[in-house]
């Protein structure tokens, strides 16, 4: 039996070239939701970096204060409510 010349044939050489096409687009969706995500955390450690590094200057200016006198005494007054030698403590009752 001959085959007429106008029929479609199954062509594997378009199959292959298809299946190939389909691998390479779906690898190329998955590696881009894959960097979204990293590029996600990477901009979240970014901002606590940075969170960290404002935490860091105050803990640093706090440490000098400690240095200061002037700071030592507001903090001992205000804070723990110590007063010098022979002052009377003022309590006021609208706290």
């Amino acid at each position: 039996m001959e085959r007429k010349k106008n029929s479609i044939r199954f062509n594997w050489f378009v199959a292959a070239l298809v299946v190939i096409a389909v691998y390479f687009s779906y690898t190329f969706v998955e590696q881009q939701f894959h960097l979204n995500a990293l590029n996600r955390d990477y901009e979240a450690a970014q901002a606590r970096l940075e969170a960290a590094r404002v935490r860091n200057a105050e803990l640093k200016e706090q440490r000098a204060g400690l240095e200061d006198p002037n700071y030592i005494e507001k903090v001992a007054r205000e804070d723990l409510g110590m007063t010098r030698q022979g002052e009377m403590p003022y309590i006021s009752a609208h706290r």
